[in-house]
């Protein structure tokens, strides 16, 4: 395999939606979610009132990465190795030696194996790794805080808060309280695409790419965000658009595997296709019936495809171990350890911010930024006994990326601008740990 990768030798270029595409506000949009999911428990699960109560600094809680142990109530951040780096009860830290009681003196995680091999779900552990359930992660730890003895209907009530506020039909029946709110004022959360990033899709479509768009998001939802980020005519930008993809499972081979379905007015017709023969948009579906599509229009036997992304649960992991695609992951934490924004990304973010959020936000950690409580999204420091010096150790969500993703980048403006043969390091087993990161490694990496 070469070391390094081109968007030129790429038939297909693909595109996860949110937080790929579509760059939020994040400050706005994490205080929505929370306030949504933490609504529905007050106002359906009687719980406490002063959930709803939140200060500035109680946001450095929320930390992409972090793993919740529904069986006793702590967050943990790993290591590479499954190692418990920091840990909390609640919202609370462990102490070295508490975290030894709890994880024994490797401190380890018992339930490593099964999330680092296959990321499913479980009923005894939850990853945060998308900023859509980011603040849950927060709700979580205050409940547990809340808690005489940790049970797992907490989490039941948590799961109901996140159905009610994101399920299928919430958007077109103005349920819960995240859709209404972004659907009366969508550039309160929503950043527009610059110009350059519309410039570079259609670029691509020029050079004869096939452009593809995969969202779990549904049909209505997607509409809203890419009239917005992308102008009433975005459906030109794509030659295939999959809605409702309900990743990580699009991946999933025989009997597993769900058909596409054709859509009327934001309907899924009942009856699944057997096959897809030909470009459109569609509901659900799966890997192999479109790679199937993709080898008739490009006429190739393998197309070589790659896809941009930014969670490792749904998109990286799953599109390069079953797929076997390139992909590329946008890890907006970067801009939080020094990597700059383009001038393109820091000029649209200002046009779009609100008005009236200058200053609402003050002293309020960003979801992307380092968090004083957990560290670096990257790297840790680690003493493995009493006494001994400290290390540094990469976090399991860095060496992840550095597993399953081509290679790593803050957005797609910081790329937009660049000719597509343009050719980036790729991550390698063989080169420092550092490659692969463009325009260049966060500043922790750099110590490593």
């Amino acid at each position: 395999m070469s070391e390094y990768f081109s968007l030129s030798d790429c038939d297909v270029i693909g595109f996860d939606l949110d937080h790929t595409l579509c760059r939020y506000h994040l400050k706005e949009t994490s205080r929505l979610i929370y306030e949504s999911f933490t609504r529905y428990l007050v106002e359906h699960k009687d719980y406490d009132k002063d959930l709803l109560i939140l200060t500035p600094a109680s946001w450095d809680f929320c930390f992409k990465g972090l793993v919740v142990d529904l069986e006793d109530g702590n967050l943990v951040k790993l290591a590479e190795d499954g190692t418990v780096l920091r840990a909390t009860h609640g919202t609370n830290n462990l102490r070295t030696e508490e975290i030894i009681k709890h994880y024994g003196s490797k401190r380890e995680w018992k339930n490593f194996n099964s999330l680092n091999t296959s990321f499913t779900k479980s009923t005894k552990y939850y990853f945060y790794d998308n900023y859509f359930d980011l603040p849950g992660a927060l709700l979580c730890g205050r409940v547990v805080d809340m808690l005489r003895k940790v049970n797992s209907d907490f989490w039941k009530d948590i799961v109901a808060a996140i159905d009610h506020n994101y399920n299928t039909s919430a958007f077109k029946e103005d349920a819960g309280w995240y859709f209404p709110s972004v659907k009366r004022d969508p550039g309160r959360y929503l950043q527009p695409c610059s110009e350059s990033v519309k410039t570079w899709l259609r670029s691509m479509k020029s050079a004869g790419k096939v452009l593809l768009l995969i969202t779990s998001s549904h049909s209505d939802y997607c509409r809203l965000i890419c009239d917005h980020i992308l102008g009433k005519d975005w459906e030109e930008l794509f030659d295939i658009i999959i809605t409702n993809a309900l990743k990580p499972g699009f991946f999933s081979l025989v009997p597993q595997q769900r058909p596409f379905r054709t859509l009327v007015n934001d309907v899924e017709e009942s009856d699944g296709l057997p096959s897809l023969d030909k470009p459109g948009w569609y509901s659900q579906g799966n890997w192999p019936h479109l790679h199937q599509l993709l080898k008739t229009m490009t006429g190739k036997p393998e197309p070589k495809v790659v896809y941009f992304g930014d969670s490792m649960r749904s998109d990286m992991f799953p599109a390069s171990t079953f797929g076997k695609w390139e992909t590329v992951m946008i890890v907006e934490e970067m801009e939080g350890e020094g990597v700059p924004r383009c001038d393109a990304a820091k000029t649209n973010e200002a046009q779009a911010e609100p008005q009236d959020k200058k200053g609402k936000f003050e002293g309020m950690k960003a979801p992307s930024a380092p968090s004083e409580q957990w560290g670096s999204y990257f790297v840790d420091a680690h003493k493995s006994g009493e006494g001994d010096e400290e290390s540094q150790k990469l976090t399991w969500c860095c060496h992840s990326i550095h597993k399953y993703s081509t290679m790593a980048i803050p957005s797609v403006e910081s790329i937009a601008d660049l000719p597509l043969d343009y050719k980036f390091p790729r991550f390698c087993p063989n080169k420092p740990c550092t490659t692969g990161y463009y325009p260049r490694p966060p500043d922790s990496l750099k110590q490593c």
